[in-house]
């Protein structure tokens, strides 16, 4: 997908005065697949990807889509306290870095992505990660939620594997979940984050909507330094 949308992308930097590359921070609970997103962003292996309990991803690390677009995955949350502990506080220093551009310091990451696990019932995880770690080191309006493994939603039922996409049922069931996350993000965090995507990473479906929606919501100006 490295020339999907990339003069839209090119355009929409360079008409806001952006930074490039943009920066987007991949945050979320162990096993929501970061890793595999990045995969299917970039259309090749970037990123490994965990099997099991041993997730490949223990520090930030950082791919370039190509000059304009540039993602950093950081390590899940979910581990444990201790390990927890230790990848808020990678993430919060990422988020709060800064970048100099012609002796002005601006934010050097431009947005994060938080993903959420579309086979889980419970995100206290992820809502305590966006409300404890993200939405307290960067502003909401540079927020957007995409929920990955639609495949595993209603455990995997209506999931048509030989298509690799869901059946109307399946459909109805995610967009009513992208609604009440979205719900309960506002009445958990007090902030209107835009209504979350849904897409699988495993099967490759519905990553240009992920796209569309990072492009969709990229920042109307630089970040400024906090």
């Amino acid at each position: 997908m490295n020339t999907y949308r990339f003069s839209d992308i090119q355009s929409i930097i360079a008409s806001r005065g952006l930074l490039y590359p943009l920066d987007v921070m991949l945050v979320g609970a162990t096993g929501t697949g970061k890793s595999s997103t990045l995969n299917a962003l970039f259309g090749s292996e970037v990123a490994k990807v965990g099997t099991g309990v041993d997730p490949e991803t223990q520090k930030i690390s950082s791919s370039r889509l190509h000059e304009y677009l540039r993602f950093h995955d950081s390590a899940g949350l979910g581990d444990g306290i201790e390990a927890d502990r230790h990848h808020a506080k990678n993430i919060t220093s990422q988020l709060l870095s800064t970048c100099t551009c012609n002796n002005e310091d601006y934010g050097f990451i431009d947005m994060a992505l938080v993903i959420l696990d579309g086979g889980s019932r419970d995100l206290g995880t992820a809502f305590d990660l966006l409300e404890r770690v993200v939405l307290e080191s960067i502003s909401g309006d540079r927020v957007i939620v995409a929920v990955n493994q639609a495949d595993m939603a209603m455990k995997g039922r209506y999931w048509n594997h030989s298509t690799g996409r869901p059946e109307p049922r399946l459909v109805d069931f995610l967009e009513n979940q992208m609604l009440s996350i979205q719900q309960r993000l506002l009445e958990s965090t007090s902030q209107r984050i835009p209504k979350p995507v849904y897409y699988s990473a495993a099967y490759n479906y519905n990553t240009d909507a992920l796209m569309d929606h990072i492009i969709r919501h990229m920042p109307k100006k630089r970040r400024p330094k906090i």
